[in-house]
């Protein structure tokens, strides 16, 4: 079944937006990232230990914009495809969760996402 994340409109060009979902058997977090007309999605969890990968609420990305960058140890990724470029884990990738963009929406398919914390359990909260 498809669930409606946000508008596309809700997520500004080169900005980045991150979701909850409950799954079958407890919740999956998520990150979006906006290049214009394009949206990538990934996994909030870094490759190298599972952590979630935002600085704070929301934000996903570096300074420049143009990697997404893990908050705990400093990892690169690029927006395009999930690639570490620096960091810890160099060469390994995102996790991809498939999206689709139709009538300004931005979709997931609830089956298709694994559970990353246990039901009920709320992500690691992040400082203000």
């Amino acid at each position: 079944m498809d669930k409606k994340l946000c508008d596309l409109n809700d997520i500004r060009d080169n900005g980045s937006a991150g979701f909850v979902i409950d799954t079958h058997d407890g919740r999956c977090g998520l990150m979006v990232v906006r290049k214009g007309r394009e949206v990538f999605s990934y996994l909030n969890s870094c490759p190298h230990i599972g952590t979630p990968l935002e600085i704070q609420p929301d934000r996903f990305l570096d300074q420049s914009g143009q990697h997404i960058l893990c908050s705990t140890h400093g990892a690169l990724f690029q927006v395009e495809d999930g690639l570490c470029v620096a960091g810890p884990c160099v060469d390994e990738k995102l996790t991809p969760v498939a999206i689709d963009i139709r009538d300004n929406g931005v979709y997931v398919n609830e089956q298709e996402l694994p559970t990353l914390w246990p039901p009920r359990a709320a992500p690691p909260k992040l400082e203000d």
